[in-house]
C-alpha cells in the first residue's frame, strides 16, 4: 500500500491530542462527581449510566476520525498500465557565457539575470521538450532535449563565464550544434531561443539562420543589455575585481547589438525580444510567439496508474462516527 498524499500524516497529532483530552476530561469528571455526592449516593445517581457504552461511543469516535485522516492520506493498492503521451514543443536555449555577459548593465550581470529568468520559465512549461546549449568562442549541448525539468535545472546552475574555454561570442556556433540537438526526420516547428547581447566576433550567423530555417527551426532571440554598454568587471588574482582589458590594455566596453539580433529572427519567422530588469521576456516570447506553434506528440511511453481506495477508508470511518452519534450511554431496562 503506498498514500499519494502522506502529509495528511500530520493530522494524527489531532488524534493523540483528542486521546490525552479524553483521559483528562475522564479524571476531572469523576473528580467532579465525587464532589457533588457521597460514594452510595452517587453509584444511586448513576445506576443508569453505563461505563462500558460510554468507553464505547469514544472508541467509535476515535477510530472514525482515524478513519478518515486515512482516507485524505489517499491509500492506493494495485495498478494498472497506461500509456502516457506527451504534446508539446522542442525548444533549445542557447546561452551566451561569454565575458561580456559579466556585464553588470542588468542587475546582478547579463548571466547570472539570464539564468534566473530561464530557471523560472522552465517551472512555468508543460510537456515542453527543452534542451540547453552553452555558447561564446565554441558551443556545447550541456542539456538534450529533455521533460526532465529537474535535470535541466541541475545544467542550467552549473554555467558560468569559465564553462567554454575559448573566448569570444560566435552565434553561429550556437546555431550549428541546435540544428544538431534536434531529432532527425521532424521538418517543422522546431524552435531555438538564442539569449546574448549580439556581439557576434566571427562568422555568418543571419545566413546560418537561413540554413536553420529550412530545417523547420523558429529563431527567436532575447538581447540582453544596453546600448550604452557597461565595463565588464572579472576576477583578478587574489579574487580582486578588476576591469576586462583588451590587448593593448584597455578597458573592454560590452554594448547590446539588437540589429543582428533582429536579422536572425527575421530570417526565420521568429521573433525578437530586449531584457530588461523588469521584464527579461521568455515569458512574454512563449505566450505571444512560441504559444501559437503546433504541438507535437513526443514519444508515448507506459506508466503505472495506481488503485485509488481511499472511498474504504472514509465510508468505514463515517459509519464509526454515526454508530457513536446513535449509541446509548446508559443501560438497557425491561
Amino acid at each position: 500500500m503506498r498514500f499519494a498524499q502522506p502529509n495528511f500524516i500530520l493530522f494524527f497529532f489531532l488524534v493523540a491530542a483528542l486521546g490525552v483530552f479524553y483521559v483528562w476530561a475522564n479524571a476531572a469528571r469523576r473528580a467532579a462527581r465525587e464532589k457533588f455526592a457521597q460514594k452510595g449516593v452517587l453509584a444511586e445517581l448513576l445506576a443508569q449510566a453505563d461505563p462500558a457504552r460510554q468507553k464505547l461511543k469514544t472508541y467509535f469516535l476515535i477510530a472514525g476520525i482515524v478513519l478518515c485522516f486515512l482516507a485524505l492520506m489517499r491509500p492506493q493498492w494495485g495498478f494498472k498500465w497506461q500509456e502516457v503521451k506527451h504534446k508539446g514543443l522542442d525548444i533549445i536555449i542557447a546561452l551566451d557565457t561569454s565575458k561580456s555577459m559579466l556585464a553588470a548593465d542588468i542587475k546582478p550581470s547579463r548571466l547570472e539575470r539570464a539564468k534566473l529568468a530561464i530557471g523560472d520559465f522552465v517551472r512555468e512549461i508543460k510537456g515542453d521538450r527543452i534542451g540547453l546549449i552553452a555558447f561564446s568562442g565554441s558551443s556545447f549541448l550541456e542539456c538534450p532535449l529533455t521533460v526532465d525539468y529537474g535535470g535541466f535545472l541541475l545544467s542550467l546552475e552549473s554555467i558560468d563565464a569559465d564553462t567554454i574555454p575559448l573566448g569570444g561570442t560566435v552565434i553561429s556556433s550556437a546555431i550549428r550544434e541546435a540544428m544538431r540537438g534536434y531529432p532527425a526526420g521532424e521538418a517543422k516547428d522546431k524552435v531555438l531561443i538564442i539569449i546574448t547581447d549580439g556581439e557576434d566576433h566571427e562568422g555568418d550567423p543571419a545566413k546560418l539562420a537561413e540554413e536553420a530555417k529550412a530545417q523547420g527551426i523558429i529563431i527567436c532571440c532575447i538581447g540582453i543589455g544596453t546600448k550604452e554598454g557597461e565595463l565588464i568587471f572579472t576576477q583578478g588574482e587574489g579574487g580582486v575585481r578588476e576591469f576586462l582589458k583588451d590587448n593593448q590594455g584597455n578597458a573592454v566596453k560590452s554594448r547590446l547589438n539588437e540589429e543582428a539580433l533582429q536579422s536572425i529572427a527575421l530570417a526565420t519567422g521568429g521573433a525578437y525580444v530586449r531584457a530588461t530588469n523588469a521584464e527579461f521576456g521568455l515569458n512574454f516570447l512563449y505566450k505571444e510567439k512560441l504559444s501559437k506553434l503546433e504541438k507535437r506528440e513526443s514519444q508515448s511511453r507506459m506508466s503505472k496508474l495506481y488503485v485509488e481506495r481511499f472511498q474504504i477508508f472514509l465510508l468505514a470511518g463515517l459509519l464509526l462516527i454515526l454508530l457513536e452519534l446513535i449509541t446509548s450511554e446508559t443501560r438497557q431496562t425491561r
